[in-house]
């Protein structure tokens, strides 16, 4: 029988056994451990508001803008065509519509334009939902969300900046703020010889006419297009912080250049960079002396958002792994139908779970810190704990996923690939690992009450399983021992992270879910790599409450 040549070409170009796009579903609502965790720590109120941007962050057109925004990094342009300095940091479309979506939002001043309770919690729900669309937009919207708390310690700064600040208008344009309808934040404390160590830093700041000219270098400055700064300085006094603008106050430039954009592993679509101040006019925020302090309270926030960050990013790695799970076949079975693979696919899942639920436990500490001493004390100390471990798990986790998709999770065509370089960023920003553990030993050296309300917040599972009462308890000893000094800081902060996440599934997942985490997480016979959980667990309610839904 012949054989018609365009069918010859058809057959080789059917395609089969692939999984349809992820893609017109609901972040939110078909998120079980998200919505729960919202309604849970205080945001129910916002339900209908935080399942909108849901519907949003799902639909074709706006997963679209991430690919666009990383396909099309930021452009630095030092001069006009005359060859006069401008400074500027060049965007594609979809970087600056996913901006105005996040700002519209309120992902940058939610908490400050509706103090009310759970608005902190309603906040880190729409930045993991945007997160796992894309993360590079994240950065300025946590810079000038975190900037609010230092700004109000000087009333004039606040006055002028913070209306502009938590305005939901998103402009873009270089211009002085005064004719902007709202401004972005950034910031720049590290410098070359120092990194962690801000108090090396060597810019210099002299005082005159009630302000100050820095001349300095700085290594990594956040954001760079943005309208303002946070930076560290030495003024007479020693280390201060100010707040340094992009325009002067009579409306020209400030000294401030951007020297090279960096080329960075992942978070391309954001622009980070190496500035230079030169004669640059600034204004002092907080008593000289006394930057870190002063900043300290940004750099809670911001070190909040990287562990929501990586929770949404684990998040969308795992979504990615189980849509393909459960339409690919091989071997005669859909993929998620084969044991081994619903091993790894439910390892993961708890994963996921676990980091969600922290990054909402320690959200609502947020929420509280500021009538209740315990929550204030026990979000010093869990902010720590959970930025560590869940920046730290991220990478392999998202690596995992990838493999869930074999060839097909490891081009760019998937998402995976942006997952997997932008993971690292967590565990790297405001802190690497080991600064966060001597963070923790500083916490419960210098502010004990940290101690006992981690401790309150532990027991609350007391007696739910036989494996959690083992390891809290030897948590306890380590702690009332002195965690083995900066030696054991990492091993230390690891026992309070598992038994924070326990103890919060404990009391709140479905019991399959709990068990699991705890035969997984807990018990001494657990495996090292994702996949190893006991055969005899029930894995079908795990996977069925993870996987994503319409």
């Amino acid at each position: 029988m012949a054989v018609d040549a365009a069918d010859l070409v058809y057959e080789t170009h059917r395609v089969t056994n692939q999984p349809p796009p992820l893609e017109g579903h609901n972040l939110f609502l078909g998120d079980a451990a998200l919505a729960e965790g919202a309604s849970r720590e205080g945001a129910a109120w916002a339900t209908d508001e935080l399942a909108a941007f849901g519907e949003l962050m799902g639909r074709p057109e706006t997963i679209a803008l991430g690919f666009d925004a990383n396909r099309h990094p930021p452009e630095l342009r030092t001069h006009d065509r005359f060859g006069r300095r401008i400074d500027e940091v060049v965007f594609h479309p979809a970087y600056h519509r996913l901006m105005e979506i996040g700002i519209e939002a309120e992902i940058h001043a939610l908490p400050w334009n509706r103090p009310r309770p759970g608005a902190h919690v309603a906040r880190a729900v729409k930045h993991f939902l945007l997160t796992q669309v894309e993360a590079g937009v994240l950065c300025p919207l946590t810079m000038t969300f975190a900037v609010v708390p230092a700004l109000e310690r000087e009333p004039e700064v606040a006055e002028e900046w913070l209306p502009r600040v938590r305005s939901t208008r998103y402009d873009p344009r270089p211009l002085p703020a005064a004719a902007k309808r709202g401004a972005t934040m950034g910031m720049a404390m590290t410098e070359k010889q120092g990194g962690s160590d801000v108090r090396a830093n060597d810019t210099r700041a002299v005082a005159g006419d009630g302000a100050y000219r820095l001349t300095g270098h700085k290594w990594f400055c956040s954001a760079p297009m943005s309208d303002a700064f946070l930076t560290l300085a030495q003024a007479e006094g020693g280390l201060t912080c100010f707040l340094l603008p992009r325009f002067l106050p009579d409306g020209s430039r400030n000294r401030f250049h951007l020297q090279r954009l960096k080329d960075k592993l992942g978070n391309r679509s954001n622009a980070s960079s190496e500035v230079e101040y030169r004669d640059a006019w600034a204004v002092r925020v907080g008593p000289e002396g006394r930057g870190v302090a002063t900043i300290i309270e940004m750099v809670a926030h911001t070190r909040l958002d990287c562990m929501i960050g990586s929770a949404a990013l684990m998040r969308q790695a795992l979504a990615q792994a189980l849509h393909h799970a459960a339409h690919r076949a091989a071997f005669g079975r859909r993929l998620i139908e084969q044991p081994l693979m619903r091993n790894v696919l439910a390892d993961l899942a708890l994963e996921s779970e676990a980091a969600t639920a922290l990054a909402l436990r320690v959200a609502r500490a947020y929420d509280q810190a500021a009538e209740d001493p315990a929550a204030r004390a026990l979000r010093r100390i869990a902010t720590a704990i959970g930025k560590y471990w869940v920046t730290k798990r991220g990478p392999a986790m998202v690596c995992e996923a990838l493999e869930c998709l074999g060839g097909n999770g490891y081009v760019e065509e998937s998402i995976l690939p942006r997952l997997y370089r932008e993971i690292p960023l967590g565990s790297i920003w405001e802190g690497s690992g080991n600064v966060i553990c001597l963070d923790v030993l500083r916490a419960i050296e210098r502010q004990p009450e940290t101690v006992p309300a981690l401790l309150d917040e532990l027991r609350l599972a007391r007696g739910a399983d036989r494996r959690y009462d083992a390891h809290l308890e030897a948590v306890e000893r380590r702690l009332h021992a002195g965690g083995e000094g900066q030696a054991g800081a990492r091993r230390l902060v690891e026992g309070l992270a598992l038994a924070l996440q326990a103890a919060l599934l404990l009391q709140h997942a479905p019991p399959a879910v709990a068990d699991a985490f705890c035969a997984a997480r807990l018990d001494g016979e657990a495996g090292h790599q994702y996949g190893t959980l006991p055969p005899a667990l029930d894995l079908a309610p795990i996977l069925e409450r993870a996987a994503p839904r319409a």
